[in-house]
């Protein structure tokens, strides 16, 4: 189908975010600079989260080839001195931002998960953006706001808030560990 040429094939068919990334990181460490990693997936937003994580490790990501229902992610190994993973530096965890919300706090929760994750339970009045979909819908936040990054596990909201701070955000927090462990209110489709 393609004639594109990996040095190795990660296989991480059935799992979901954030195992696909975990995976691919431990392989990357087993590839020389300039080597290809192919990593087959078939959790839709592993597109998105690859992506991010590949621009914020400084590893080249190359693209993603949709074979039936296994995306093919294609990324390339930068060499050594280009790989210091840049973190987010504003961090919270969830129970302060719980906090924030009871006290009715003048803030704004950003949900950076895939669509389903959020339909099904999220935190009430929260802004689903999927990571995905930031770049192309940016404006519809406020730049003077405070904004607190949510996503299953801290990883993809990391990502987020590196990307809206690039942008010209100043008030953005990356909110530990995320809805994997979140005890406050929530509402979805079945509630």
């Amino acid at each position: 189908m393609n004639n594109i040429t990996a040095n190795m094939i990660l296989d991480a068919k059935g799992l979901a975010c954030p195992m696909p990334i975990v995976k691919t990181k431990k392989a990357m460490n087993n590839l020389e600079a300039g080597q290809v990693l192919e990593v087959q997936a078939t959790d839709k937003g592993s597109k998105a989260d690859m992506k991010a994580w590949s621009e914020s490790s400084g590893h080249q990501y190359l693209g993603t080839i949709e074979d039936g229902e296994v995306l093919k992610h294609y990324l390339r190994k930068s060499s050594n001195d280009e790989t210091i993973e840049k973190k987010h530096l504003n961090v919270t965890d969830n129970d302060v931002l719980e906090k924030k919300i009871k006290a009715n706090e003048n803030i704004i929760v950003l949900d950076v998960r895939e669509a389903a994750e959020y339909l099904f339970n999220h935190i009430p009045n929260a802004i689903s953006i999927p990571l995905g979909e930031l770049e192309k819908r940016i404006d519809e936040l406020n730049k003077e706001n405070e904004i607190y990054v949510v996503c299953r596990t801290g990883s993809r909201s990391d990502l987020a808030a590196q990307k809206l701070t690039e942008k010209g955000f100043t008030n953005v927090i990356n909110v530990i560990p995320g809805m994997s462990q979140w005890t406050g209110k929530t509402t979805g489709i079945l509630n």
